[in-house]
């Protein structure tokens, strides 16, 4: 499965669209692009495998592997980057403002249900991430 991510870069936070072949998603909020600043920035553009992954503090959630420079990139729910995120990607409902958004959580379900489904078939999940045109 291949996941698309195209970004919108604020000063304030960063935002997207995220879609899986032609099909939309939802939408996603990061933090800035701070030059790959870890736990500040949003990571540079490009091609990631996807993994899940379980903690205490964010259950059931997915891990992109191969981020240069980063480790422990997420992608969890969170409704405002600059307080909640510190790297990751979290998906939203619907954007409210840069780097801010509403109902994450369902919005992450849908995703989280999705790419489990797609790993539990035995297929590998990518996201590609790219700038927005």
């Amino acid at each position: 499965m291949e996941l698309l991510l195209k970004r919108k870069y604020y000063r304030d936070g960063t935002n997207g669209e995220l879609y899986a072949g032609p099909s939309f998603i939802s939408y996603t909020i990061e933090c800035p692009d701070l030059m790959n600043l870890p736990g500040k920035s949003c990571i540079p553009e490009g091609r990631y495998r996807v993994q899940r992954r379980s903690s205490l503090r964010f259950g059931q959630h997915l891990h992109l592997v191969g981020v240069r420079n980063r480790n422990l990139i997420l992608i969890h729910p969170a409704n405002h980057a600059l307080s909640e995120l510190k790297g990751c990607i979290a998906p939203v409902g619907s954007l409210s403002g840069p780097g801010c958004g509403r109902n994450s959580i369902a919005a992450f379900n849908r995703l989280r249900e999705l790419v489990y489904g797609a790993i539990n078939q035995g297929q590998q999940v990518w996201i590609n991430i790219q700038k927005a045109r």
